[in-house]
């Protein structure tokens, strides 16, 4: 078993709740662990035997381009598609920060975290 990892994807969205995150947006940090078997890759340095993390960019990618109230929903459905790729993954981790959210106090984040299988047993 291997892991594969983006870190610090940053995006511009329009996430939330309220309106003012839905009109003006805000800045989210997303990091995706996959744990994979990559061993015929690391053997035969074969794309086709590992996780491409370019497709995996993609699929954040997308996901965060759709507004959606929840980052909990925002998190499942980006889980579901790489699940839909990658069918065969042992586990898949994805951590989803808003940052500066509006509480009316200083914040750096709010943060969820959804984990495959754990949050789907």
């Amino acid at each position: 078993m291997g892991k594969v990892s983006l870190e610090g994807i940053e995006f511009h969205a329009f996430h939330g709740v309220f309106s003012e995150e839905k009109k003006l947006g805000n800045r989210f940090t997303v990091d995706i662990h996959v744990e994979t078997d990559f061993k015929q890759a690391m053997l035969e340095d074969d794309l086709n035997e590992t996780v491409d993390y370019s497709r995996i960019y993609q699929i954040a990618k997308s996901h965060m381009e759709e507004p959606v109230k929840l980052l909990e929903h925002l998190a499942h459905l980006m889980l579901q598609d790489i699940l839909k790729v990658y069918p065969n993954l042992e586990s898949i981790d994805i951590i989803i920060k808003k940052h500066n959210p509006a509480l009316g106090g200083v914040v750096n984040y709010s943060v969820v975290k959804v984990s495959y299988p754990a949050d789907y047993e």
